[in-house]
């Protein structure tokens, strides 16, 4: 079932082999046929990610089935429905948790992992939402069942991660500390709702997590950095507490004693959102339609916005969020509307 008749090609951002940022250049390619379950978006915007820099630079490949094209979240307009996927779709504003593919004027994506854009919420805002919502919302909320009252520790709070897991915390009841890497960072950070925030440069953020929780340690950390971080991190957790490591920018090595884990009943997890299965992926929608999306839809649940481009100033987007200068969420304009 289709809204409007749709051309053969779009306007995409692709690459020719792995490299920096110049590598990114828009590209014309078929747009996508959509499976069953699917629904095609006419976008109006796409989040750029972390992971968008590694799979362009070659060291994090897409899985299988997914689209090789980069982008991870998009907002758009449902233009086209496949047979499975729920048909009231067609025509609604929605952002979507893409498996690839948001960088370009079309994306399939499976309908589940759609949310509806509320009247008068800003589509490129909305675009910056899905994917770090799901990510801060399943390894901070689930997997270390961060609870009212808690007091959790989050590295890189001015990043998209950061500065979403910051907004959760303030509309769900927890405390949260961020690390930043200079202290106008750390001063972002407590603008946009931190409690506390460690300039890691200049301070030893574990002696200054002692310092705030009066010795005992946090309940949570959610973890990006990995390496020789991860020793420091549980030093950090109060007995009992939860480790959830989402990406290893910093190693994928690290040694801990294990007595200290037993001793003090610590939790280490971790996981990565894009390989899971469209099922997961719309479980976890589900979840924040009930639990998150009220605040969305009250105009309360807002994303840290650091810079729009264009799409063919994909390149610019990706060299600005390497540089570690932005603040928030970086985003591609598509399309106007």
């Amino acid at each position: 079932m289709a809204l409007e008749v749709i051309s053969k090609e779009m306007r995409a951002i692709g690459f020719d082999a792995p490299g920096g940022p110049e590598i990114l250049g828009v590209a014309r390619v078929p747009i996508p046929v959509v499976r069953p379950d699917e629904v095609l978006i006419r976008v109006h915007a796409a989040g750029v990610n972390r992971p968008d820099a590694l799979q362009r630079a070659g060291k994090y490949p897409p899985p299988p089935g997914a689209s090789p094209l980069l982008g991870l979240e998009v907002s758009g307009e449902v233009v086209q429905v496949g047979a499975e996927a729920e048909h009231l779709l067609l025509g609604q504003k929605v952002c979507a948790l893409c498996n690839g593919g948001g960088y370009a004027e079309y994306v399939a994506v499976p309908g589940g992992q759609c949310l509806p854009v509320p009247d008068g919420y800003d589509m490129t805002e909305a675009a910056a939402l899905p994917e770090t919502l799901f990510t801060v919302w399943t390894n901070l909320f689930e997997r270390a069942y961060a609870v009212e009252d808690d007091t959790v520790l989050v590295h890189g709070g001015t990043s998209g991660i950061g500065t979403m897991a910051i907004s959760l915390c303030n509309l769900f009841g927890v405390r949260i500390i961020v690390t930043c890497g200079s202290d106008e960072k750390c001063q972002q950070a407590l603008d946009w709702g931190a409690h506390h925030a460690i300039n890691y440069r200049a301070q030893d953020y574990v002696d200054e997590v002692k310092a705030i929780t009066q010795g005992r340690g946090v309940q949570a950390v959610l973890d990006m950095v990995g390496g020789d971080y991860l020793a420091r991190n549980l030093k950090c957790l109060d007995v009992e507490g939860r480790h959830v490591s989402i990406a290893v920018l910093g190693g994928v090595k690290a040694e801990i004693s294990i007595v200290d884990i037993m001793t003090r009943r610590l939790t280490l997890t971790g996981s990565t959102l894009r390989p899971r299965s469209n099922v997961f992926k719309g479980l976890v929608a589900d979840e924040i339609a009930r639990n998150v999306w009220p605040f969305v839809e009250q105009g309360r649940l807002r994303p840290a916005m650091d810079r729009v481009f264009a799409l063919e100033d994909a390149a610019q987007a990706h060299a600005r969020m390497e540089a570690g200068e932005h603040f928030g969420k970086i985003v591609l304009r598509v399309a106007e509307g």
